[in-house]
């Protein structure tokens, strides 16, 4: 697949200005150790008791009106020379990130020492990856014009979706798994080629637990990056070429009701991660840029490359892991988010 169609799923135009603040890392500590002793930690871990003292208490931490990325140190390069990144995605279980090379058929992985490998090749040109409560890797191939589902190792990928109603998806790009099992995913034509359009859309769809697949959405122009908010009642999906952020109520047992454009004249939005507190991180051509749950703006985050996708990760979940072109970039936020 040329690399131009894949860009054209993936982002906007490079074009554009962004600001950002990039200072030095903050975050609050709940607790205090004891004489010599160290804090707790952001995420509400107790501290470690110091000569003779006693740890910090442990307790949730409430973000609550904080800024999520003020103060905080320039994006990192972690690695690069990829063909086109995507698909950026934290595996608690097993503390390693992945992330996809689409041109190059490949999944990589980054361990705890920054260490990278191949975790699947050929992948199908995936493009992004989910991870399931059980730990196992979703995963939405462009080539193969599907979903799959893969455990630790990432053989034998098994097929969670390839059709609607007995006509093939067009080029599955993104997904997210409820805790529930549900599974939402996006389906443009980035991925498509030379491929016959057999759904007359493309959608938003939904996997129930149970293998149902159903249509969350038929109205976006081109559907690419989704995410749940953290208590999971509002399902997110960017509109790449409408420009728009919507919104979709989710229901108990993970059906969606009618959704509404939360934000809109966002610059190419693509791949997104939500944190703890319910603001979104958009990937769109000027940056990363970050919204309240409410669609209004914090600021942007400023990434060498056009970004495509991110990703929360690390044991504390502070540190924001983001897909850009021919590279995998990070820098460490305010707020812990969603893996």
């Amino acid at each position: 697949m040329p690399l131009v169609v894949i860009a054209a799923a993936c982002g906007g135009d490079d074009d554009g200005s962004t600001t950002n603040t990039t200072t030095t890392t903050s975050s609050t500590a709940p607790g205090s150790g004891g004489s010599g002793g160290t804090g707790g930690d952001g995420s509400g871990a107790g501290g470690a008791g110091g000569d003779g003292g006693a740890g910090g208490e442990g307790g949730s931490v409430s973000w609550e009106g904080v800024d999520p990325i003020a103060n905080t140190e320039a994006v990192a390069e972690v690695s690069g020379g990829y063909g086109f990144t995507e698909g950026t995605c934290w595996f608690a279980d097993e503390g390693v990130l992945r992330f996809t090379d689409i041109p190059n058929s490949r999944i990589h992985e980054v361990d705890a020492q920054g260490n990278v490998t191949v975790w699947r090749e050929p992948s199908g040109q995936t493009n992004g990856i989910a991870v399931t409560p059980e730990g196992d890797a979703v995963t939405c191939e462009h080539q193969n014009r599907r979903v799959t589902r893969s455990g630790p190792s990432g053989d034998n990928p098994e097929v969670v979706a390839e059709d609607y109603q007995g006509d093939r998806f067009n080029s599955p790009n993104d997904a997210i798994v409820r805790s529930d099992g549900n599974i939402y995913f996006t389906d443009p034509t980035y991925g498509l080629g030379n491929n016959p359009q057999e759904i007359p859309f493309r959608g938003v769809f939904r996997v129930a637990p149970d293998g149902t697949v159903s249509v969350v959405s038929a109205d976006l122009t081109q559907p690419n990056g989704i995410a749940l908010s953290p208590d999971e009642q509002t399902l997110y999906a960017t509109d790449t070429e409408g420009d728009r952020l919507h919104a979709f109520p989710v229901n108990a047992d993970g059906s969606t009701e009618s959704g509404s454009v939360l934000a809109e004249n966002i610059d190419g939005p693509d791949g997104m991660a939500v944190d703890d507190t319910g603001n979104l991180y958009l990937t769109t051509a000027t940056g990363v840029q970050v919204l309240r749950a409410d669609g209004t703006s914090w600021g942007t985050i400023t990434v060498p490359q056009q970004p495509s996708n991110c990703a929360f990760g690390d044991a504390d979940r502070h540190t924001l892991y983001i897909s850009a072109r021919t590279a995998l970039y990070k820098v460490r936020l305010n707020i812990p988010g969603k893996p």
